[in-house]
């Protein structure tokens, strides 16, 4: 629901000119740096882009899920590094002590969150634990006024850069699956709490990843989010349904870029004495593009208007999350072979997008676990 048009628009004529005049020709500074430019960190924190979906009370700008969608649609159009810098604390860093903290925990966190005094970190995935989240091995045991946490974090966003982590941690040994998993609020600095190398990966340079190990890591019994035990597994399941949604537009806002990118190449490139754009075996890859980036575009926005108007989005999200992102990785196939030879040289943004645009059917659950979400919940219904 976006609640002032006027507003959302002038905030989103904003980014898309931060988008436009500062993010998108350092583009290649980041890929070659692997390194967020310090003044444009500054530049984020100064238009509050780090507390965007916390709300007003907390010092952020406490958009919709309608307007954050906008919003990332044009975040998009660039590298995924910048955007990923910032949205932990948009979603899955700050979410959880959103909609599950406790009044204290919010107060103390969120504005700090909001102001990019902390960036955050959400640990759910282990060595052994990917899509199968609730079989983490992680554990948080409790002593006196403390809990003891114990284990290794895997391909966790901002890690090196985190100063608060959400982690999920087995509370009960009793209870199997996701029944006995608790969250916790740790700070970086806790003695035991190590962070390991970032992660060397395909694409998304400047987005960094590393393992966070927990050796003996001791916190106040008030870390546990909402002070209450075995809900941290519901926790993480709405923090990551609204992830879906925001990925899922990342994934329309990539795939524009990379249309309108193509697009301009075919115009220009000529071959056999004619814009390649003439041909129509290009035209067929442009049309199909642009028709496969509406339908996306119209899912996450319906999607979205649910969410906001408290609607369970659960088939929804996954369906825009695997459409999207899937359709995103068609897009950037054809862009480069739309560029021709071009397209695997690292002097055309294309190159850049189609290594890291691949990571968009990964995270938030890959889209083998979204189809096994829809169907579930089809079934579901249908038993019901």
């Amino acid at each position: 629901m976006i609640r002032d048009p006027e507003t959302l628009q002038i905030l989103l004529d904003s980014i898309r000119q931060f988008v436009s005049q500062e993010l998108i020709p350092r583009e290649h500074e980041v890929a070659e740096s692997d390194n967020i430019p310090a003044d444009i960190v500054e530049q984020m924190k100064e238009m509050g882009l780090f507390g965007l979906t916390i709300p007003e009370e907390y010092d952020g700008l406490g958009v919709t899920m309608e307007e954050e969608v906008n919003i990332a649609f044009e975040l998009g159009r660039t590298s995924p590094a910048f955007r990923s810098y910032i949205g932990t604390n948009n979603g899955i860093g700050s979410i959880g002590i959103l909609l599950d903290g406790t009044e204290e925990q919010k107060a103390h966190y969120l504005p700090k969150l909001a102001a990019g005094e902390y960036l955050s970190s959400f640990c759910l995935t282990e060595p052994d634990s990917g899509s199968d989240a609730a079989s983490l091995k992680t554990t948080a045991v409790r002593d006196g006024d403390f809990y003891v946490i114990n284990g290794t974090k895997r391909f966790i966003t901002n890690a090196p850069h985190a100063g608060v982590f959400t982690v999920m941690a087995r509370t009960s040994s009793e209870i199997k699956g996701a029944g006995g998993i608790s969250s916790f609020i740790v700070e970086r600095g806790t003695p035991g709490l190590t962070i390991g190398k970032p992660d060397q990966k395909m694409g998304q340079k400047g987005a960094h990843t590393a393992d966070v190990i927990f050796d003996n890591v001791r916190v106040p019994a008030d870390s546990l989010i909402g002070g209450k035990e075995g809900v941290g597994f519901k926790t993480a399941m709405k923090v990551l349904d609204k992830g879906r949604l925001h990925i899922a537009a990342l994934a329309v806002g990539a795939a524009e870029r990379m249309l309108a990118d193509s697009l301009q190449y075919a115009v220009e490139r000529k071959q056999f004495g004619q814009r390649i754009a003439d041909f129509q075996l290009i035209q067929a890859m442009l049309a199909d593009s642009k028709a496969e980036i509406y339908a996306a575009r119209c899912m996450v926005l319906d999607a979205a208007r649910k969410r906001d108007e408290g609607l369970n989005i659960s088939t929804e999200a996954s369906c825009a999350k695997m459409f999207s992102t899937e359709m995103c990785g068609r897009v950037a196939d054809r862009g480069v072979q739309i560029h021709g030879g071009a397209g695997y040289i690292s002097e055309y943004a294309i190159e850049r997008f189609y290594r890291d645009v691949r990571l968009f059917r990964l995270y938030e659950g890959t889209t083998q676990i979204q189809q096994v979400i829809i169907a579930r919940n089809m079934i579901r219904e249908v038993q019901d």
